[in-house]
């Protein structure tokens, strides 16, 4: 018997967990919990990868991994960018865009499963979850160090940078949510045909 602590199930429902002690934490004062929460950030992220990896290696794939996974991932990246947002690092337009985008695909998807289809997931997605989660490590390292800077000793450049880069980050996420949304779309609007 495989320790629970392996089964993807429990991985999964562990990212959830885990999201509203990141949220928790991003909402708190303080250089100590902005580190907790960029560690929580990318243990969840990892836990995404992680119980793929074994539900696929020790065929545990399941109904509920099916449903569940996405769903978690989902709430994770959501839930990250809506923190980004209410710190005033990412603008609102780019979060309705990657939240509309994840609310049409899971709409499709649902509606495909009630006709009968399977909808599977496109690699174009893959690039899509890596760009968001890497545009929110950059900003969560930026966090974690503007936090740890006590004495404001970032100059204007520096911070100006940093900003660039963010803003870079965030435009290429955009980019890949909607390039990625589009795919999904063409490549099954068939299931929006009249049977």
């Amino acid at each position: 018997m495989r320790p629970l602590f392996l089964s993807p199930n429990t991985l999964t429902i562990s990212r959830i967990v885990l999201t509203f002690f990141f949220i928790l934490a991003m909402c708190a004062e303080g250089f100590i919990f902005k580190l907790l929460g960029a560690i929580i950030f990318f243990l969840a992220s990892f836990t995404d990868y992680y119980d793929g990896y074994i539900a696929k290696k020790h065929k545990m794939v399941s109904d509920f991994g099916k449903l569940m996974d996405p769903i978690a991932d989902k709430f994770l990246m959501l839930s990250a960018f809506l923190v980004f947002v209410k710190m005033g690092i990412v603008p609102v337009i780019a979060f309705l865009i990657i939240f509309g985008r994840e609310v049409f695909i899971t709409f499709m998807r649902l509606y495909a499963k009630h006709q009968g289809h399977i909808l599977a997931a496109e690699k174009f997605g893959k690039y899509k979850t890596v760009s968001q989660v890497f545009c929110s490590g950059v900003i969560l390292i930026y966090i974690v160090l503007r936090s740890a800077d006590s004495t404001n000793s970032w100059s204007d450049l520096t911070i100006s940078r940093w900003q660039e880069f963010i803003d870079f980050t965030i435009m290429v996420a955009v980019l890949m949510t909607l390039a990625s949304g589009l795919s999904y779309y063409v490549n099954n609007k068939q299931v929006f045909r009249p049977q």
